[in-house]
């Protein structure tokens, strides 16, 4: 659904409903995410030695890290190519891909350069036997060859999530892990590769994705003009507001990063079944974001939009929709986790010992969707609007809030205090984004 939503007032059932259909595909996308790891896991485990399935496991680790930090191609680039879209300046809508292609690039680019200092980095990080590093160490020099694939293919899914085609989005996902699946079997299973078989997997299923993607978003942003505008795309003031926006969205996700790894490091301080524990609860808080991801990234592009034509009542009809329809399925994961919580539990674990310690923290995973939904829909907001600054400095303010948290309520109530600091987290998440929230409306005013 390419056109922006434009029912002034209140929002109706078509605007809902086209919140819906942009929604539905990055859910089912985000879905298949867990699904290839599974396979990969399946694949290494029926191998003679549990050091394979390790290795993996550390190697993909790695290069989740790596490509998190640079998630900012993807939202940085969704919301320019809304703006642009919305203010019909389609010139502009290519020279905001080219720059944020240039960027991707040359992060991937050196990320080649430097991958042996990177993976000596990470084994001293992330310590393990000598077998396992030395698996891993095989792992990740095949895979870091689709590092630039990789990061292209974040700036494609910010054009779609912008135009808020995510069908294809949707599509291109699919492709890339039926590839990786496939070729995960033919290469391991068939051929005997191992861990290098999995890896090339990977490079060969992020390349083709990269070709695909790179066809179908040229298809979506092509004008009458041919070529490339090389002077549109370095154009001073443009080039520096990227680099700004994405900058901001760089520490941003850092500290986001920074808060969950001060979690996990708390819990292993309570000792293995507390951690085991907080782990499998942690998935609840994986797959909710997941689902939430959809209205989010709704919001983006149909706020980006807006703003880009300078449609007050677009904005706000796209704010009340999506939030709305993002409401009601949190409370619909709220109910979820309250019936079928234990049992999920049961299904992530069999050790006794973690399933009665998950459950007896259990009821602030049960809340956290009603908690989690507003610092997630003012992320999408405010992505869509590139207000990317006031979510630098809310998200700096919200990492020292639970910093402060943990360090006054965990020696009183223990792990009940480690939980009730990620919940203030959230609200901290929010609080500090909603007290700058109306400078975006009074931006388009």
């Amino acid at each position: 659904m390419r056109e922006p939503i434009a029912t002034p007032g209140r929002a109706s059932r078509r605007d809902y409903w086209n919140v819906w259909l942009i929604a539905w595909p990055v859910i089912l996308s985000n879905s298949t995410v867990p699904l290839l790891g599974a396979v990969d896991t399946a694949v290494m485990g029926h191998l003679p030695e549990a050091r394979y399935m390790g290795a993996v496991t550390l190697g993909a680790t790695i290069f989740s890290l790596i490509y998190w930090g640079f998630g900012f191609l993807r939202m940085g680039t969704t919301g320019m190519i809304a703006q642009a879209d919305g203010a019909g300046d389609g010139d502009e809508m290519r020279a905001a891909l080219g720059r944020a292609l240039l960027i991707a690039f040359a992060v991937g680019l050196a990320i080649l350069a430097l991958q042996l200092p990177i993976l000596w980095l990470a084994l001293w990080i992330y310590p393990a036997s000598a077998g396992v590093e030395e698996l891993t160490a095989g792992y990740f020099l095949v895979r870091v060859w689709s590092a630039p694939a990789v990061l292209a293919n974040y700036c494609f899914l910010g054009v779609f999530i912008g135009l808020s085609r995510t069908r294809a989005a949707l599509g291109l996902q699919v492709w890339t892990n039926g590839v990786n699946i496939a070729l995960d079997l033919l290469f391991v299973v068939g051929f005997g590769w191992d861990v290098k078989g999995v890896a090339l997997a990977t490079v060969i299923a992020d390349w083709s994705a990269m070709l695909i993607g790179g066809w179908m978003v040229l298809r979506m942003v092509r004008g009458e003009t041919t070529g490339i505008d090389w002077r549109r795309i370095f154009e001073p003031t443009a080039l520096r507001r990227t680099f700004s926006v994405n900058g901001d969205i760089f520490i941003r996700t850092l500290c986001l990063t920074a808060g969950f790894a001060y979690f996990n490091a708390e819990s292993a301080r309570f000792g293995d079944v507390v951690l085991a524990a907080n782990a499998v609860l942690m998935n609840f808080q994986h797959i909710l974001a997941y689902g939430l991801d959809g209205f989010a990234f709704a919001a983006e592009g149909l706020i980006g939009r807006a703003i880009g034509r300078r449609d007050l009542a677009a904005y706000r009809v796209a704010v009340r929709a999506t939030t709305v329809c993002a409401v009601a399925v949190a409370v619909l994961y709220a109910l979820f986790y309250g019936l079928f919580g234990p049992l999920l539990i049961d299904l992530l674990t069999d050790i006794e010992s973690v399933r009665g310690l998950a459950r007896d923290y259990l009821p602030w995973v049960i809340v956290s969707p009603i908690i989690s939904i507003w610092s997630f829909q003012l992320d999408g907001i405010f992505i869509g609007a590139t207000q990317t600054r006031d979510m630098r400095n809310a998200m700096i303010l919200s990492l020292a809030g639970l910093v402060v948290a943990i360090l006054l309520a965990v020696p009183p109530l223990g792990n009940h205090g480690l939980w009730l600091a990620l919940t203030l987290f959230m609200v901290v998440r929010a609080i500090t984004l909603w007290r700058v929230y109306p400078r975006i409306g009074a931006r388009i005013g």
